[in-house]
């Protein structure tokens, strides 16, 4: 349970949020109070004497009553920077009174790695209780921050999965506990649990309706991805010519992007990954690379795209299920009188020898063909209503064709465990969401084992 300090002038037995932090029942309590002068003057306007005391009495009220006390000291970088020996003071309020850790925070993300790791030691020197560290992004520093208290001797660390957070974000534990384990030999999670990071990072970035980050260190999924042939040549003779852990280990994987850089060996690889060893002769992947290529003279971007690449492999090698077929759809847009544009689509689609007929209305053509192809489907494949759309991008590929210009359109789609994007070229836009439309949902039930 987390908490502040009393309010200034009055007692910590009568201040409302510490009545409710002993009322929430909670073996650990965390206090948060001010170690920079600064604050304790501008921000509480209460003088350094009172700030010490609100600490004090705090710690020692909570810890009298049973409770582990740990003392989180915001902002106690700039504080130290600027008064060392009242930031100090602070801390050995909390220690003296009964906190058992003491959290030193950098809220304001504006430290560097070298003071950090200079301040740890100090204060590990000088006191006792066990630390901690709590880091704020500000300069693009708070995991690099983080790892150098660990190694001035501190104990635990504070972050949040992707870093999510206030301004800048925190210090991204997606990043630290695999920096601590893996390169530092520190055990912080068993290697079992290790393994579902990667799933973790993007259920997390689902709930929070956040795009994942695809080149996000460790578990983004460009984070293994290797494009040039030079790179795809030696990393299929080892991995550790341009791989610097086993991604497997985070539940993450190797990727070989198939593009104008790629060729057969690649193809093979990818055939061998999706267990089609049996067909997978190299003229069967010389033919496809072929095709790979015209298709990315017509336009189409598999290396941006890998479900369509996926999807285009398996039906290649005739390891394909078709989930449904189209007999149709229409894309009304309409403006009416007061000025609102509204957008409806029909389709009709045979699942199983069952036609479905059904109509829906989006924010725009593309989103209303999207909820009418998921209205479908959503009874037969279940799965389709933990997915969602959350990149919509569209390219024009020959300026100079005007309106009359193919476009290419790329879709990223999420789920709880995995994010996908799609592809589709066409002179109509519409023809072209549709082709990634369906990509993307062919993708989900064919990764998720769909049966209908």
């Amino acid at each position: 349970m987390l908490g502040s300090t009393r309010r200034a002038n009055a007692t910590a037995g009568r201040d409302p949020q510490v009545k409710n932090l002993l009322a929430s029942g909670a073996r650990v309590v965390t206090i948060f109070g001010k170690s920079w002068d600064l604050h304790a003057k501008e921000a509480l306007q209460v003088t350094l004497d009172e700030n010490l005391k609100m600490i004090a009495e705090t710690v020692g009220h909570l810890k009298r009553r049973g409770r582990v006390v740990m003392y989180d000291a915001e902002h106690f970088f700039d504080g130290y920077r600027a008064n060392p020996e009242y930031a100090m003071k602070t801390l050995e309020a909390a220690v003296e009174n009964g906190a058992e850790w003491v959290i030193l925070c950098d809220t304001n993300g504006g430290s560097i790695p070298s003071f950090v790791s200079q301040v740890v030691a100090g204060v590990k020197r000088r006191l006792s209780v066990p630390l901690g560290i709590h880091c704020h992004n500000d300069t693009e520093l708070a995991v690099a921050n983080s790892v150098a208290a660990v190694e001035a001797g501190a104990v635990q660390v504070q972050g949040t999965v992707n870093g999510y957070g206030e301004r800048c974000g925190n210090a991204n534990l997606c990043s630290i506990i695999p920096v601590l384990q893996l390169k530092m030999g520190y055990s912080c999670l068993p290697p079992e649990r290790l393994k579902t990071l990667t799933e973790v990072a993007h259920y997390v970035a689902e709930v929070c309706n956040m795009r994942p980050d695809d080149h996000q260190p460790f578990v983004g999924s460009s984070a293994f991805a290797h494009k040039g042939g030079v790179h795809i040549n030696a990393v299929m003779k080892n991995p550790v010519t341009y791989e610097h852990i086993d991604p497997a280990v985070l539940g993450n994987r190797r990727r070989l992007l198939v593009s104008e850089m790629g060729g057969k060996s690649t193809i093979l690889h990818r055939v061998k990954g999706l267990n089609l060893e049996s067909q997978g002769s190299p003229a069967k992947a010389k033919k496809l690379a072929k095709r790979v290529q015209a298709l990315e003279l017509e336009g189409y971007h598999f290396e941006a795209a890998e479900g369509s690449f996926e999807l285009l492999m398996r039906r290649a090698y005739k390891h394909f299920k078709k989930f449904f077929e189209l007999e149709g759809f229409r894309v009304v847009v309409e403006k009416n009188t007061a000025g609102r544009l509204t957008s409806e689509a029909t389709i009709k689609l045979k699942v199983g020898g069952v036609t479905e007929h059904t109509a829906a209305e989006g924010d725009g053509p593309v989103h209303a063909l999207d909820k009418a192809l998921r209205k479908a489907l959503v009874e037969f494949y279940p799965a389709l209503a933990k997915m969602h759309l959350v990149d919509f991008k569209v390219r024009v590929l020959e300026s100079q064709a005007g309106t009359a210009a193919r476009v290419r359109v790329l879709i990223q789609s999420q789920d709880e465990k995995d994010s996908w994007w799609t592809v589709g070229v066409s002179e109509n836009i519409i023809e072209a969401s549709w082709q990634a439309l369906v990509d993307s949902i062919e993708y989900k039930l064919l990764k998720d084992g769909a049966r209908h």
